[in-house]
């Protein structure tokens, strides 16, 4: 049996942690900003997230905009029916879009659920996330089938795991 390495998270890893779970300071060094606070330099900070990256101890280390407090209230979730010999090859151009904030591949759930791409849109308005979606369907061309928009109803706080300090 092929087993991968323990990662061993000691007490700084976890200060690192406890010091960025809930955000980052706006500052114009954030790395520099946590390291002063844990008698660490930034690059130690950035090795050490990396590695926790590396290793699968985090998921992501990255901004998440407030899209609401930006002014972007519309915010719609598309989906689409894409062609598989093709969805590989689109999607990242879909997610390289600079409107779409998150881009992902999901199984269909036949019959009810043919969608298979979905691309999120924000958008100071519904005309303006429609006319975001009609330029990735026009990106996304005949290899689309179907698609929709589920807008959002209502804000949901949304955090990961959290350690203590």
């Amino acid at each position: 049996m092929n087993e991968q390495p323990t990662f061993r998270l000691d007490e700084t890893d976890r200060g690192i942690i406890a010091a960025t779970q809930n955000g980052l300071p706006l500052v114009a060094r954030p790395y520099d900003e946590v390291a002063r606070g844990l008698g660490l330099t930034g690059a130690e900070v950035r090795r050490r997230l990396a590695g926790m990256l590396d290793a699968g101890v985090i998921r992501r280390n990255g901004a998440v905009p407030n899209h609401y407090a930006l002014g972007l209230s519309a915010n719609g979730m598309s989906v689409w029916d894409v062609t598989d010999d093709v969805v590989d090859e689109l999607g990242p151009k879909v997610g390289a879009l600079d409107f779409v904030s998150h881009c992902y591949r999901r199984p269909r759930h036949l019959p009810i659920w043919p969608y298979n791409l979905f691309a999120m849109v924000h958008g100071r308005s519904r005309d303006e996330v429609t006319e975001k979606v009609e330029a990735i369907a026009e990106l996304l061309g005949p290899a689309v089938r179907a698609h929709d928009v589920l807008y959002s109803t209502r804000l949901l706080k949304k955090t990961g795991l959290r350690i203590a300090a």
